[in-house]
């Protein structure tokens, strides 16, 4: 793979996958990027890397602790399972997760599969589920969901439909486990539906400004999404619940104008640093 002389390149996840093929190429763009430090490299491939796995990919949310004026920005409960789905029922209640629970893959890769989820009513059905993959609590949000683009200081917010809320009446008539499939992608756009205004309001403006700018900082990247949630019933108490890392931005409105920008503004300041 012949990277060339490019002024500038961005590695997508769908490079990164575990096996030897996807290995050679994040070894290639390591060494590209060491031999020729005048291309600018969107994001690290090290940095991507973060994102593939569930178990790291929310940490940096939870660590932020993240409340002020505007609300606070949490991530569920949960729990990662890397084999042996016949201990699943006791490691959920020596976690003490409270039921129903979303499965999903631990690699979160960008296939198909890696979207797939599923959830999970009681704790029997747990044992058919199929490690490697994480547990996390369900929380009620109205059926709707936040994506957050970002695009380097760029925010664009689109409203998704969601899982529906689970009452206490369904979780004690139902079991078994549920499949769904890619939700916040394959869903209908909700921005035009016939809402609840408290469902639909979007999260504050300065929270996300805020978020964003520190997740940037720790995570070192810049081309990425958040879905996120807001617990039903509460005007400011929100969720991360995943984050895709170079996602569909032809979904994203606007996304011409917002990327072309993006694009221009680091040709730019490169410039400026070579002028100084």
């Amino acid at each position: 793979m012949n990277l060339g002389g490019w002024h500038s390149y961005v590695a997508t996840r769908g490079w990164f996958v575990n096996h030897s093929a996807q290995s050679k190429k994040f070894g290639i763009c390591l060494e590209y990027r060491r031999t020729h430090p005048e291309v600018t490299v969107l994001d690290p491939p090290d940095a991507i890397q973060h994102l593939h796995n569930r178990q790291s990919m929310l940490q940096c949310v939870a660590d932020m602790n993240l409340s002020d004026s505007y609300g606070n920005v949490g991530v569920p409960r949960q729990l990662v399972i890397k084999r042996d789905a016949s201990c699943i029922p006791d490691a959920v209640a020596k976690a003490g997760l409270t039921l129903p629970l979303v499965a999903k893959p631990l690699v979160a890769d960008g296939s198909a599969k890696s979207h797939e989820l599923s959830l999970a009513y009681d704790q029997y059905s747990l044992r058919i589920l199929e490690p490697p993959l994480v547990l996390q609590e369900f929380v009620n949000h109205g059926g709707v969901l936040f994506k957050v683009y970002i695009v380097g200081e760029a925010i664009k917010v689109v409203r998704r439909f969601s899982l529906p809320d689970v009452t206490k009446r369904e979780l004690s008539k139902n079991a078994g486990v549920f499949r769904f499939p890619r939700v916040s992608c394959a869903a209908a756009s909700a921005d035009d539906a016939d809402l609840d205004p408290s469902v639909a309001e979007l999260p504050p403006r300065p929270l996300l400004e805020r978020l964003a700018k520190e997740l940037r900082r720790r995570l070192g990247l810049r081309l990425f999404n958040l879905d996120i949630i807001r617990e039903h019933g509460t005007r400011d108490h929100f969720y991360v619940i995943d984050i895709n890392y170079f996602p569909g931005y032809g979904k994203m409105p606007g996304y011409e104008h917002i990327f072309t920008d993006f694009l221009l503004s680091l040709v730019q300041s490169r410039y400026k640093k070579r002028s100084c």
